[in-house]
This record gives structure tokens, C-alpha cells and sequence, in this order.
């Protein structure tokens, strides 16, 4: 592992500059201080928050566990746990891999965010304690430690494919997320639910089960193209997925909504661009809401009790009035 010492000899300057620099001290100048904070993001070196944490009884510092970098909604999510974070006197540290779970006790940081699937419910269950506290977004967890933070996914959805159905679509395809995450469940369960009270028959072969990624939904759409007759409409379990399929679909030539309708989850900023009828999850609050919830709960409020936040559908150009 990477130390201060490293930087120090591959800078040419002494440990005391390093440390300066990396705290924002203006007794370091600018080239010097970029040259530094260079190595020690090129050389992977992570400060020892221990250090700080042996002369304060705290580090100062919150972790954020997320799964990857490919969904864009996470940027939104991190710039609302900085901003709270940092109005508040924290860092924040941010993991995307396993290598977080050594980071997860109160020597390194005070406390963790967590929207991983990855990370096993008997890792949190294990690492939050009176002194650990712990955020989950994507799960519900009975733990005293543990603040559940999960978006209403049923509702929203809900109300999507109800909308979707009183404008005349009945041959619907279902793009599904990862399928062992509460996120799909819950807006598979409302879709299904949907189509049941309004008798919509519903076959299994209509449902593609993709990663969140927008290359499955590219990939689902180029296999329902295979098949003799289209869906009306595709109902995505996120927009990247949504995007993909609309790709794919403009590629061969099918024009949107007028040949076949889509449908995403979450509204990412291209969403927007392409209209794409969505469903709007507050990201930016989400994460200065789960920061927030988490340093009231260092400090020691012992605010648990799980809560749900609400979504809210965007009709656009993506879904139009079908006409069988």
C-alpha cells in the first residue's frame, strides 16, 4: 500500500509538504500542490484517516459504497452526500468494490453509505454498531443501526402503467433490472399488477431480464425484433436500459411512439433529451437526505426508522395515443 512516505520521495519534497498539500494549506504553491495531489490519485493512495482518528476520537469522515460507474444517476446521488457533508465539517470517501468492507469501522470513517446489491446483508447486519452507523438506499434492513432510505418504487410505476394502458397500448414488453434487487421487484410486481386488474394477458417470453446497463436493453430489443410481431410498448426497469432499446430500434428504421412506444425509470439527464417518458427519483435529495441522516446519527439522534421517498412520472414524446 501506497504511504505519505511515497509521495513525498517521488515529489522530491518532504512529508510536512505532502500532508499541507493534501489538507489545502497556503503554504504550499499551486504546481506543487497539483503535482502531489497527481501522484497520490495516480499512485492510489488513500490518506490514513487512523492517524487523525487516534487525536480526535473521530475521523471526520463518511464512506459511499456504490455498485459501478456506468449509471449516470449516481453522480447526482454523490453531489447531494458531498454537499451535506461538506457543509457539515466531513469528507467523504467513496468505494465501488469489496475493498470498501475494510474501511467500514469507526478507526477509518465514522459511518457508511451503502448502494451496493454486492455488499451481503450479513456484512451491514455485522459492521453497524452504536458507534458504526449505517445508511442503506436500496434495501430494507431490521437492524437498530441500520437507516433504511428506498424510493417508492410500486406507486410510481403504478401509475406509469396505468397511464400507459388509458392510452390504448395492450401488447407490452417488460426490460427488467438486475432481478434479485427490490428496485425491479417492486416495479415488475406493479407492472404486473397493472395488467391484471385491467385483464391484459402478460407471457413470460415478453420479459427480458437485463443489467441496468444500456447495452442489455439494446441487446433486448434486437432479440424482440427477432421475433414475428413487436410489442406496442416496452416498459423499462431503468432509462439506460430504455435507451439502448430505442437504439437499437432506430437502427432498424421503427419510429418512436408512432411503430412502438418506450418507457424508462429514473429520468437521467438524457432521458430529457431523447423524450423518453420516465419516472423521476429524486437523486440529489436521496443523497443529501441519507448524509444527512447519517452524521445526526454519528452525532447520536438515533433516527432509524426506515423511510420511503416519492417519485413522480414525466409523460413525453416516447408514449403517444395508440390506435389498434
Amino acid at each position: 500500500m501506497t504511504t505519505i512516505k511515497d509521495i513525498a520521495a517521488a515529489a522530491g519534497v518532504s512529508i510536512s509538504t505532502v500532508s499541507n498539500a493534501m489538507n489545502h494549506k497556503s503554504n504550499v504553491g499551486q504546481e506543487t500542490k497539483e503535482r502531489i495531489l497527481r501522484l497520490c490519485q495516480e499512485m492510489h493512495y488513500i490518506p490514513n484517516a487512523a492517524g487523525k482518528n487516534l487525536k480526535t476520537g473521530e475521523s471526520k469522515t463518511i464512506l459511499f459504497n456504490f455498485s459501478d460507474f456506468d449509471r449516470t444517476f449516481y453522480l447526482k446521488i454523490i453531489e447531494g452526500i458531498h454537499d451535506y457533508a461538506g457543509d457539515n465539517g466531513y469528507d467523504l470517501m467513496i468505494c465501488t468494490t469489496k475493498s470498501c468492507e475494510k474501511y467500514m469501522h469507526n478507526r477509518l470513517t465514522d459511518g457508511c453509505i451503502i448502494l451496493d446489491r454486492r455488499m451481503e446483508d450479513k456484512t451491514l447486519q455485522r459492521a453497524a454498531t452504536g458507534q458504526y452507523p449505517i445508511v442503506v438506499l436500496d434495501r430494507v434492513l431490521p437492524n437498530p443501526y441500520i437507516k433504511s432510505l428506498v424510493v417508492n418504487n410500486y406507486d410510481p410505476m403504478t401509475e406509469l402503467v396505468e397511464g400507459i394502458v388509458e392510452r390504448g397500448y395492450r401488447k407490452f414488453a417488460f426490460i427488467g433490472g438486475i432481478e434479485h434487487t427490490d428496485d425491479n421487484k417492486e416495479r415488475f410486481q406493479a407492472f404486473i399488477d397493472v395488467l391484471t386488474r385491467y385483464g391484459i394477458p402478460f407471457h413470460r417470453e415478453h420479459y427480458f431480464s437485463g443489467d441496468y446497463r444500456e447495452r442489455s436493453g439494446y441487446q433486448a430489443a434486437k432479440i424482440f425484433m427477432s421475433a414475428p410481431e413487436l410489442p406496442e410498448i416496452f416498459v423499462c426497469a431503468n432509462d439506460n436500459m430504455a435507451i439502448g432499446a430505442m437504439n437499437a430500434l432506430h437502427e432498424r428504421g421503427y419510429r418512436i411512439p408512432d411503430d412502438v412506444a418506450l418507457t424508462g425509470f429514473d429520468n437521467c439527464e438524457r432521458a430529457g433529451m431523447v423524450g423518453l417518458t420516465t419516472v423521476t427519483v429524486p437523486d440529489y435529495e436521496r443523497g443529501y437526505l441519507a448524509a444527512s441522516f447519517l452524521i445526526e446519527n454519528i452525532r447520536g439522534k438515533n433516527n432509524f426508522e426506515p423511510m420511503k421517498l416519492t417519485a413522480v412520472v414525466n409523460w413525453r414524446e416516447s408514449v403517444g395515443v395508440h390506435v389498434s
